[in-house]
């Protein structure tokens, strides 16, 4: 994760910049829940994200 201090104000003066889906990240990497199945995730075999892990965290997309 990032060095930056989340809970300084300073820290985040581009954030009426950012897009739905940049807030959202910032809210999701934070989430302990979801930062523990990324690392089972990353020690699995697997090569990518699973359809579960994706829509636990709502990281799929209509096309």
């Amino acid at each position: 994760m990032s060095g930056i201090n989340w809970r300084s104000e300073s820290s985040y003066h581009n954030v009426r910049k950012g897009e739905p889906a940049d807030i959202a990240w910032e809210w999701l990497r934070r989430d302990r829940e979801y930062q523990k199945d990324f690392r089972a995730l990353l020690g699995s075999k697997r090569t990518g994200a699973t359809d579960r892990f994706r829509r636990k965290w709502g990281l799929t997309f209509r096309s």
